[in-house]
């Protein structure tokens, strides 16, 4: 063939290949339906939150993570949240799993565009018809251009499918952190609320060896009989039961959070150790639109939202498959030979031309994976119905909860001053020998059961608030007007 041709040919082909991936849509059309978020079958105050895209929680920005919980004043709690993110291991594989998911959707913007190659070769042979050997030098260089061109858009809807599945896997990111910031918070809690569960138990523990020095000597002077010091000992050796065990699950708490952050425990506990009556306080903060606020900014919605999006352009990549494909492809290979190091010759080779494959006879093997591709996208769009829905429960019953340990607690608090006032009064009355020791422990009980239903309701109202920071993406907008969270002083 001529060589002066290859050259403007091969442009051509390049420039019409740059033309045509510039398009987001097919040559002729772009098969399947375009991605539309389904709405979801939920009240129609929620409905209005419906995301059309990925919106984060935080804005995706990771200080913003922070900014909510820096808001508790606790620096020991903002350490543990960084510690717990560094060492997750799932945060790590949701990482891994956006970098691939970044490979994916490069590789399908890649086939796109045109796929150009080049290749050299030198190689030195010898051959001879029976007389003197003749040597052969051969150089050559090769370009390759080939270029699938998107009739009906099937490339089309991989970019769109992987970009898609880009955003997923980043939202799955930002739910896992989410997640893991709120898991790191619940435990904190249990260790500080079970430190004041443990003060209470030691407590009571110390009033009951008081009331044992007080009945031995009631016993030895005549006054009790022995019984009641046989009882003073049982009660006695059932608070320290109780403090045992309580000790016990304080030491499973911290190794829980030191398993979550991957700290030094005897480091840990001394940091734990220099304010252990502390429970850690939700910042104020607003609750106006928070169902709204919630579909939109939960990364898991917006995850699974994306994943809808991603079952639909594959339908229309299933659908693309049945229809005709067309691809170009050219090369320009100039070849430099010489014989025994004599003059080289040089020669020029090249090709161009269309390639059509045209499907005839798969035996349903294509229909059937567009019927897939379907049932995928109702799958997919059923599942994330089903996350709004759990979306709204979780928010709403995050709600129920503070609401309802609000409610509780100031009756809570009035319960056990009646209940202490009942004890001092009842410990009276058996110092002056009018009352028994099972009257007095009766009073204590119920004190007890009072003060430890206080410290429940204390401890509900911070778990509650870190549900609903949960359930609601894990963004709240502060603000100093409206304090939907009080801050009672924890009594002693």
């Amino acid at each position: 063939m001529r060589t002066r041709h290859a050259a403007p040919w091969l442009l051509t082909l390049v420039a019409a290949a740059l033309t045509g991936c510039a398009s987001e849509r097919g040559l002729f059309t772009t098969l399947g339906p375009d991605h539309e978020t389904p709405a979801p079958r939920s009240a129609e105050a929620w409905q209005t939150g419906t995301p059309d895209g990925v919106q984060l929680a935080h804005d995706g920005r990771i200080e913003a993570l922070a900014a909510w919980w820096a808001g508790f004043n606790d620096p020991l709690l903002i350490e543990l949240q960084q510690a717990a993110q560094d060492a997750s291991a799932d945060l790590a594989a949701a990482r891994a799993r956006i970098v691939q998911a970044r490979a994916d959707a490069v590789a399908a913007g890649a086939a796109s565009l045109p796929a150009l190659s080049v290749d050299a070769s030198v190689n030195r042979s010898s051959f001879t018809f029976g007389g003197p050997a003749t040597l052969r030098t051969q150089q050559q260089i090769g370009l390759q251009a080939s270029w699938e061109v998107d009739l009906f858009g099937g490339l089309a809807r991989e970019r769109e499918a992987a970009r898609a599945q880009l955003l997923s896997r980043t939202a799955a990111w930002h739910d896992a952190r989410v997640a893991l910031a709120a898991e790191t918070a619940d435990a904190y809690l249990a260790v500080r609320d079970c430190a004041r569960r443990l003060d209470l138990a030691e407590a009571d523990h110390a009033s009951r060896r008081a009331s044992l020095d007080s009945t031995e000597k009631l016993v030895e002077a005549g006054f009790q009989p022995p019984s009641e010091r046989a009882l003073a000992r049982a009660l006695v050796a059932d608070a320290a039961s109780q403090v045992a065990a309580l000790r016990a699950d304080c030491s499973r708490n911290v190794k829980r959070l030191v398993e979550l952050t991957a700290l030094d425990e005897a480091t840990l506990r001394a940091r734990l150790a220099s304010d252990p009556l502390r429970l850690p306080q939700p910042p104020v903060f607003t609750l106006d639109a928070v169902p709204a606020r919630a579909l939109r900014q939960r990364p898991d919605v917006a995850a699974a939202e994306r994943e809808v999006a991603v079952a639909s352009a594959r339908i229309g990549v299933q659908e693309a498959s049945r229809y005709p494909a067309l691809s170009l492809s050219g090369n320009i290979s100039p070849t430099r030979i010489a014989i025994n190091g004599g003059p080289a010759v040089t020669t020029r080779t090249w090709s161009i031309g269309p390639t059509l494959t045209l499907p005839l006879f798969d035996a349903g093997r294509r229909a059937a994976n567009v019927d897939a591709a379907r049932a995928e996208y109702t799958a997919r769009a059923s599942a994330f119905d089903a996350t709004v829905r759990r979306a709204v429960r979780e928010v709403e019953d995050a709600l129920v909860r503070l609401d309802a340990a609000a409610a509780r607690l100031p009756e809570a608090r009035a319960a056990e001053r009646d209940h202490a006032t009942r004890l001092a009064a009842v410990e009276a009355q058996r110092a002056a020998g009018l009352a028994r020791l099972d009257d007095v422990e009766t009073a204590r009980r119920a004190t007890l059961a009072a003060r430890s239903q206080c410290l429940a309701l204390e401890q509900e109202q911070v778990a509650a608030a870190i549900a609903l920071y949960r359930a609601s993406g894990g963004d709240w907008a502060l603000s100093p007007e409206f304090d939907a969270f009080p801050h009672p002083e924890v009594s002693r």
